[in-house]
């Protein structure tokens, strides 16, 4: 028979207990690629949130009332959307995750389809349009749309090559919908696309035989992209067959990357790509890589890393607005709001405020390889020049 005393002497034990454990986890779900081909990609992603929400932590985070310590839940989908929407609805029932983040737009589109009924915002870092396009209330588009991007990339290598461009990209949907843009504004630009071949860069690590195919119709300008490692392994073999000319690159392609794959960036010669996180002049972007260094030693960070770390802390700042670590509704709401104040220090891409339609807004700046040298162009100016 239970004692009704020792009974409540366990229960005020218990309560006394409290005050050392009364921190919420709060648990920020990602899925995406953490093998494979896209595996470097998916782990910069992943780098940016932990090292944001250990920046959060340590500097101790308090919602409602409440000290709440964040948590990242990584799981691996392997670039896979229908792996992506499994591990959202183990995110959301073991982990009961507010907020899941995921880094390729086959996977958002797959969670698109629940994430308003099971009541998670999705963090979504990818740039295409139909993200936001699609008016889901509860996606955050992360970086800003790459349509951005074609008008420039065309005019700078149709200007400096000619006309006769060949499509030797990958092949998953992120790169097919840049295909579905660059290659009508080439063609109204009076540009010619002499071949397409794109090809599996998730699965493959030899592309001879997809880049000589290409490379038989005599193309000026390549447009090549996707994970930053096989497109190095792309352009290497392009100019080992005897290519001369220049390279446009898809957003997902860091241009630092790929040059520690194809020894330098001699063999970027003509190219133009979005500008690497660790050529940026800004002091935050620097002040921001020297961070990620001394934490991981021996890696420079990718704005993929940027982009994540921000939206994590951009997330927290939210959840401290909308006085709650676990309503979405309420946290997306508060997300403009997070963005604008954000501190500089956690903001190196300079994002400056989140649209109607959730998505990051800001002035992006691209390079250009000139000369075996990076060399860092505003956007307005390239679309400026004639």
């Amino acid at each position: 028979m239970h004692h009704p005393l020792r009974t409540l002497a366990l229960a005020a034990a218990a309560v006394a207990a409290l005050p050392a454990w009364a921190q919420d986890v709060v648990k920020i779900g990602y899925s995406g690629p953490l093998s494979g081909g896209a595996a470097l990609y998916g782990k910069n992603v992943l780098d940016g949130m932990q090292m944001a929400a250990a920046e959060i932590n340590a500097a101790g985070l308090e919602v409602g009332g409440k000290k709440v310590k964040l948590e990242i839940v990584a799981l691996d989908d392997k670039y896979n959307p229908s792996e992506t929407a499994i591990n959202a609805q183990r995110l959301v029932q073991e982990s009961k995750t507010p907020a899941i983040l995921v880094p390729h737009s086959g996977g958002i589109f797959a969670l698109q389809t629940t994430n308003e009924q099971q009541k998670y915002l999705l963090l979504a870092y990818s740039s295409v349009p139909q993200i936001t396009a699609r008016n889901n209330k509860l996606t955050i588009r992360i970086p800003p749309e790459y349509t951005g991007y074609v008008q420039p990339f065309v005019k700078y290598t149709m200007g400096k090559y000619g006309k006769n461009l060949a499509i030797a990209n990958a092949d998953h949907d992120y790169a097919k919908a840049w295909t579905a843009a660059f290659k009508p504004a080439w063609e109204a630009a009076g540009g010619k696309v002499v071949a397409e071949n794109p090809m599996s860069y998730n699965r493959s690590a030899d592309f001879y035989s997809g880049v000589s195919r290409v490379m038989a119709a005599k193309p000026e300008v390549l447009f090549v992209g996707g994970a930053s490692e096989p497109t190095g392994l792309v352009v290497k073999q392009a100019r080992e067959l005897g290519f001369k000319g220049g390279f446009a690159i898809i957003d997902q392609a860091k241009l630092d990357e790929i040059s520690a794959v194809t020894g330098g960036y001699a063999m970027l010669e003509g190219s133009i790509g979005v500008l690497p996180l660790a050529e940026d002049s800004s002091p935050d972007a620097k002040a921001f890589v020297e961070r990620f260094r001394k934490r991981y030693p021996g890696r420079t960070p990718s704005s993929e890393v940027s982009y994540n770390y921000t939206m994590v802390h951009a997330t927290a700042i939210a959840m401290k607005l909308a006085g709650t670590a676990t309503d979405a509704t309420a946290i997306r709401a508060q997300m403009d709001k997070a963005v604008k104040s954000l501190p500089a220090e956690h903001n190196p891409n300079t994002l400056d405020a989140i649209d109607e339609r959730g998505g990051t807004v800001n002035d992006t700046r691209v390079a250009v390889v000139e000369g075996g040298k990076l060399r860092e162009v505003k956007l307005s100016t390239l679309n400026a020049a004639k």
